[in-house]
């Protein structure tokens, strides 16, 4: 791709996503399911980590009910993008990845965290493995206190790109279902172990819940992930 193409994306992509996505949730009937579970935790600990994945980001703005969140935003170029767009919906972003200035990007984001703020985080962004959980949200945790709440999307009718995560794109006047799991809870003082056991539990939950709302969109569950190690 030319320099001045790249350019022209980084500068017209965000603000037409941005109008696409509000556009598309305009046409849209959507329904939630396991939204107490966010109330809940509000009252009880005042902040939450949303951990969900990245294939499911599109709509994800309208899974969370309001406040101060801060998501962790790649320096990848096209996660960049994906950043800006999520800046128009008015989240704050913690630059960085597990790839390039992921230390960095996770820091910002446990300040944040620390701060009041509501945090956002794909854990097998930006690049995959699909359906792959790093250990980022399990270490945001630790740092911060915050629990984890699991949340997924799911629409019908809807296709999937190709692209390495296999983006949800829904179509306009397609039905909408949030699912959310319930919160997982890592103690500063867990060890390695310990952190791994809730890592492989955050993968498994996030792939019940994408399981169980593709089945009742009737989206279809999607293929196999990459194995571990896999592309």
């Amino acid at each position: 791709m030319s320099f001045a193409l790249e350019r022209a994306l980084d500068r017209l992509g965000p603000p037409l996503a941005y109008r696409y996505i509000r556009l598309l949730r305009s046409t849209m009937r959507v329904a939630y399911r396991g939204r107490e579970v966010l109330d809940a935790t509000r009252r009880d600990r005042g902040a939450y980590i949303l951990a969900f994945w990245h294939s499911r980001f599109l709509l994800m703005p309208y899974g969370y009910p309001g406040g101060r969140m801060a998501v962790l935003s790649s320096l990848h170029r096209d996660a960049a993008r994906i950043g800006e767009v999520l800046r128009r919906f008015g989240y704050d972003l913690a630059r960085g990845s597990s790839t390039r200035g992921g230390d960095t990007g996770l820091l910002d984001l446990v300040r944040k965290g620390r701060a009041g703020y509501d945090l956002g985080i794909t854990p097998d962004g930006p690049r995959g493995p699909r359906r792959r959980a790093k250990p980022g949200a399990i270490a945001a945790a630790a740092l911060t206190g915050l629990p984890i709440v699991p949340v997924t999307f799911s629409a019908a009718p809807a296709r999937r790109l190709r692209t390495w995560d296999r983006t949800l794109l829904p179509r306009p006047f397609s039905r909408g279902l949030f699912v959310y799991g319930e919160p997982f809870f890592v103690a500063r003082s867990a060890s390695a172990e310990a952190r791994e056991r809730l890592r492989l539990a955050l993968e498994s939950e996030l792939d019940r819940i994408t399981d169980v709302a593709d089945r009742e969109t009737g989206v279809g569950v999607e293929e196999p992930r990459p194995p571990a190690g896999g592309p």
